[in-house]
């Protein structure tokens, strides 16, 4: 493992919008007869949120396709325990490979690959990324859009798959959190060397990525369309924190925009983060 000296962290704070209904699956345990089929998570208030590792997993996930590495000869077959379930995931021996590097990476020992051959893992390294769950905000939900739910904070979406042979019709009932709703998000990326501060623009090109793409279930069937807005970006440094100026309530942002695009063009025109 590399030394690494921290130098500071990137806060990123703002809002997810959901632009189309959102499903992120939950348990049903518990849920009455007649209940919904498809529930959504819920916090311990009831209410939806969206967990930190479906956004930082589809940002992973996406990250790896646009940079190319979903092949066979890329991609590390991961077993569960003594079952058959596995996950291909993108994870490789090379110091320099941003995706490894921003969302970390493990020591293994002849893991197979996708396509049969086998791979030793030694460069381990810690984690930049760190993805907060993003709770509700509740006002994002005014009391004329409740009355018309079919629960307190969600729609209940009826579905029906046709059987091709006899025409017949299997009915499903889906939870979804309805469109316009909105949830608190935070992203906190630690800066240790150069590098990192390179890839920086990597975090906020998996989160545009994210916007053309959809986040949670039944994608391809239209839900799931989200967007960031009212987005912060503070900064703070190693001394920072050794004074004591981290408070983000009264701390001025670094970079502030309504949008990832505007934010882009924003962190280009500054010249990324070298001038921290």
């Amino acid at each position: 493992m590399t030394d690494l000296r921290m130098q500071g962290k990137i806060i990123i704070q703002g809002k997810i919008a959901a632009c189309t209904g959102l499903r992120i699956g939950g348990s049903p345990a518990g849920l009455n007869i007649g209940g919904v089929d498809n529930p959504v998570i819920k916090d311990h208030e009831g209410k939806p949120y969206i967990p930190g590792s479906s956004l930082k997993g589809k940002m992973r996930s996406l990250l790896e396709k646009s940079e190319g590495l979903v092949t066979s000869s890329s991609l590390l077959v991961i077993r569960e325990g003594d079952i058959e379930e596995r996950i291909s995931i993108h994870m490789c021996n090379e110091k320099e490979c941003s995706v490894c590097t921003i969302f970390g990476r493990t020591n293994l020992k002849k893991k197979k690959l996708l396509n049969g051959s086998e791979i030793s893992i030694t460069n381990t390294t810690v984690s930049r990324l760190i993805v907060r769950d993003a709770y509700l905000d509740e006002d994002s939900i005014p009391e004329r859009v409740r009355d018309n739910l079919d629960l307190e904070w969600t729609e209940v979406k009826f579905e029906n798959s046709i059987d091709r042979i006899t025409s017949a019709a299997n009915l499903r009932q889906t939870e979804r959190v309805p469109r316009g709703a909105k949830f608190n998000f935070e992203v906190i990326y630690t800066i240790y060397t150069s590098k990192d501060r390179e890839d920086f623009i990597k975090v906020i090109k998996a989160m545009r990525l994210l916007e053309d793409d959809y986040l949670g279930g039944a994608g391809s069937r239209g839900y799931g369309q989200v967007k960031f807005e009212g987005l912060k970006v503070f900064w703070n440094s190693v001394e920072d924190y050794e004074t004591g100026n981290v408070n983000l309530a009264t701390k001025e942002p670094w970079l502030e925009s309504n949008s990832l695009s505007e934010l882009m063009e924003l962190l280009f025109a500054k010249g990324g983060l070298s001038s921290l």
